[in-house]
């Protein structure tokens, strides 16, 4: 089994793709590129590794001992030889890979007004210099939105005058800080016209965060709506 090539939206700069993975960490973000994308075919049989685990419902974060564990078919061995390769790689470069088997969340979806979990279009942030790596191997994919087709949901009129209200104050410094410590400014709305583009399985990402004196903007991303009928997700993240 081989997963299909990425095809990148049209038109889109802030996206550029790249064919290595030395590549993939090496290329500075600049001149408003906040995405990278390292585009893969990979085989074996990622489905059956999602099969064998037998996850309850939520996020199962999965270490080598458990996935060494699994008895697989020769398809299987192979994807499960990429998922360990892949996180050495990014422990190579001294990040922190998270490899999650994701069947739904357990958490409740808060009202629009105050959604703040990943299946909201959102931008993550750090403190210092970071990017997020992200790729996923199986089950729905990751999300993109492009910055000039959306909007922070605090900064729509009719949603930051509600903010304001459940604040109980003005547009002052006090109600700024509210946002940002409850993420809220970190959330985007879709405009109307509007093109979510999907980020493919099987190939490895290299997204912006917001971060103070960043030279680009954050990417704005989401994971994927999640359905009772679909299968769990095969997740790296770092």
């Amino acid at each position: 089994m081989s997963l299909p090539l990425f095809t990148p939206p049209q038109d889109y700069p802030r996206l550029k793709v790249v064919g290595s993975f030395e590549e993939l960490v090496m290329t500075p973000m600049r001149d408003g590129i906040n995405a990278l994308c390292w585009p893969r075919m990979l085989l074996g049989d990622f489905g059956e590794i999602v099969e064998k685990l037998e996850v309850g419902r939520g996020i199962t974060s999965l270490d080598e001992e458990r996935l060494l564990a699994l008895e697989l078919s020769d398809e299987g061995r192979v994807a499960r030889e990429i998922l360990l390769q892949d996180q050495e790689l990014l422990r190579n470069r001294e990040l922190l890979p998270s490899l999650d088997c994701i069947n739904g969340y357990v958490n409740d979806i808060e009202p629009d007004l105050l959604r703040t979990d990943v299946q909201s279009w959102h931008v993550d942030s750090a403190t210092v210099e970071a990017d997020t790596y992200l790729c996923t191997y199986f089950g729905a994919a990751s999300e993109g939105l492009r910055n000039e087709e959306a909007m922070r949901r605090v900064d729509v009129p009719e949603l930051r005058a509600e903010l304001r209200q459940l604040y109980g104050g003005g547009d002052d410094v006090g109600f700024r800080e509210f946002l940002n410590e409850n993420y809220l400014d970190l959330h985007y709305k879709p405009l109307p016209h509007a093109l979510p583009f999907s980020f493919g399985l099987g190939h490895l990402w290299r997204i912006a965060t917001l971060y103070p004196e960043s030279p680009v903007p954050p990417c704005i991303h989401r994971a994927p709506a999640t359905l009772p009928v679909q299968p769990p997700r095969l997740l790296l993240i770092s």
